[in-house]
């Protein structure tokens, strides 16, 4: 069962947020808020240890802190931002 929600909720979320940005070019921050809570129930369920968890969230911190400078440039659209980021979170 755990498996299962892993293997659902990531790919909705994304084919989700696909769609949403293709018809109006916005990604609803439910999205990578839905992602990383998810990502935080989850992991530690699956026998993650708290070190790899530390250090998917940094990835997260990482991604984000660059997104959002490009964000900040014009580069790319805030909601773009904040979904690479809870992906990171995701593949750490």
């Amino acid at each position: 069962m755990l498996e299962a929600l892993i293997f659902v909720v990531f790919p909705f979320c994304m084919l989700f947020a696909a769609i949403s940005d293709m018809l109006s070019m916005t990604i609803a921050n439910r999205v990578p808020v839905l992602l990383v809570a998810v990502f935080a129930l989850v992991a530690p369920l699956t026998g993650m240890d708290w070190a790899s968890y530390g250090w998917h969230f940094a990835a997260g911190g990482l991604v984000l802190a660059v997104t959002f400078g490009l964000f900040a440039l014009g580069g790319m659209g805030g909601g773009d931002a904040k979904l690479l980021a809870a992906s990171a979170v995701w593949m750490g």
